[in-house]
């Protein structure tokens, strides 16, 4: 069995105000429209969700959008991960133009932001992870449980409600200056509009009905989206609150073994941390990252190049987890090159 000892330390800073320099926020804050927004598709996807099970139990759930909901939910959530978030984030792997335009509509398609606005938040993040600074830090108003309760809530959704925006001038210049990134990410809203729309036409063409296009748009819209933002917050409020520390880092970041699956990886978030340019942040023997396994394809068909796997040199440095075999103790194994198994 593998032992880990947590290195938590309550030494380490709190968020107290969790206020960026202004130097960090964009001269245009948000306004009531944008709000409304957020509040829209954060609050009638939630309700969605909500109602799926006595759906399901009853009425309105076949194969036709169980099979359109899944599809819908790895192509734009490994659009966030492996898309907004390994790729045009950290510069994990370096991509040919094709999959660059494919990773950057298919992570708007989430309806979590537009690629610029994903970027210089997360980049604003890494810069004050748990800090003063950071834009959801789950520790902002304190340590103890009733302000880590409200923390949770702020990180989970809260932050989204904030009135500044992130600086792209200051967090992603690299990306303000493609005109075909910065296009799209223009374009966000008729991305969003076609995530919306596109799995009903698909659910009404495929039974054609219009009780298939209003089920699909249930399942494979709402409760899609509602499902995939979820874990998609779970990693700023869970994954900085609970878990295991099994890489040294200067945060409260933590590995979540449960989410693992659903978020493709993303949940291995200690490594990730520890580590952030790596592409593959489940690196220990038995962690699932699937995004990094799409990478490794991507690499083996030539779509992909110079990408950055872990290092074990690198890697068992950091850990802090130990293993106990025949009477000796040594560092947890590290996956074959750092690559995903085969």
């Amino acid at each position: 069995m593998t032992t880990v000892v947590d290195t938590a330390s309550e030494s380490r800073p709190a968020v107290v105000k969790g206020r960026a320099p202004l130097s960090d926020l964009s001269d245009k804050p948000k306004g009531a429209w944008e709000k409304w927004l957020v509040a829209v598709f954060v609050v009638v996807p939630m309700l969605a969700l909500v109602a799926a099970i006595p759906l399901a139990w009853g009425w309105g759930l076949g194969w036709h959008d169980v099979i359109i909901a899944v599809a819908f939910y790895y192509f734009t959530g490994l659009g966030i991960s492996i898309g907004f978030h390994r790729y045009f984030t950290h510069r994990s792997f370096k991509a040919k133009q094709g999959l660059r335009i494919v990773l950057a509509i298919a992570g708007s398609m989430a309806i979590e932001g537009p690629v610029l606005t994903w970027v210089a938040d997360h980049r604003r993040h890494h810069k004050y992870s748990d800090r003063e600074g950071d834009p959801h830090s789950p520790w902002r108003f304190g340590n103890d449980w009733r302000a880590l309760l409200k923390g949770l809530g702020w990180a989970h959704i809260g932050w989204m409600f904030d009135g500044n925006h992130t600086s792209t001038e200051k967090f992603c210049p690299d990306l303000l200056a493609d005109r075909k990134i910065s296009w799209i990410s223009r374009y966000f809203a008729l991305l969003a509009t076609i995530s919306l729309l596109a799995p009903a036409l698909i659910g009404g063409l495929w039974s054609w009905s219009w009780q298939g296009a209003l089920t699909a748009f249930f399942w494979a819209t709402l409760v899609r989206i509602a499902f995939l933002h979820h874990v998609t917050w779970s990693i700023n409020s869970i994954c900085h609150t609970f878990g295991k520390e099994e890489f040294e880092v200067r945060d409260k970041s933590r590995n979540v073994n449960w989410l693992a699956i659903l978020s493709f990886g993303e949940s291995w978030h200690n490594l990730h941390h520890a580590d952030p340019t790596c592409a593959r942040h489940g690196a220990l023997r038995g962690q699932i990252d699937i995004a990094a396994r799409l990478i490794w394809f991507f690499e083996k068909a030539g779509w992909v190049y110079d990408v950055r796997w872990p290092e074990e040199a690198k890697l068992t440095g950091k850990q802090t987890s130990t293993r106990q075999l025949g009477g000796m103790t040594r560092r947890a194994d590290l996956a074959p090159v750092g690559r995903p198994e085969a």
